[in-house]
């Protein structure tokens, strides 16, 4: 509706090497069928909070519970009809224990940054810039725009 904002979350899980959970999506799929992705993401609902959203995002497509209720967005994307909030996560998931939606995801994998940039130039990603792929990795264990000393 006119003046409504559309809320986007995206949570990207990595682990304590660097790495970041991607998913496939399935070949089904509407828009970027068996292409790759980040970890997770989906629209919020009526009602639904940031945190709520992208837990509710996990948990149905990769049947993970993750707990964000205490957490601010590592960052929020603005495009012209919404946001899209973006929580970087660092948890060491056993891949083999998940329980991925038959309906969304085909597999998943852990990748380092540059794997995905490879795939993003071979057209097997969802083609986002790859300077916000970086940004994703080198913002993973922080917070703000600036470091820290």
């Amino acid at each position: 509706m006119p003046g409504e904002y559309h809320m986007v979350v995206h949570v990207c899980i990595f682990n304590s090497t660097g790495e970041m959970l991607i998913q496939q999506r399935q070949p089904f799929k509407e828009g970027f069928p068996n292409m790759w992705d980040i970890t997770v993401g989906g629209s919020a609902l009526a009602g639904d909070t940031s945190q709520s959203a992208a837990e509710r995002e996990v948990f149905e497509e990769l049947g993970y519970q993750v707990n964000l209720q205490h957490r601010r967005p590592s960052l929020t994307i603005n495009f012209p009809t919404g946001f899209d909030d973006i929580y970087l996560v660092e948890e060491n998931l056993d891949i083999s224990s998940l329980r991925l939606q038959y309906e969304e995801v085909q597999k998943v994998a852990w990748a380092d940054c540059n794997h995905i940039i490879q795939l993003i130039e071979r057209s097997e990603f969802i083609p986002y810039h790859k300077s916000f792929i970086a940004l994703l990795f080198d913002m993973r264990k922080m917070m703000g725009a600036f470091l820290r000393s």
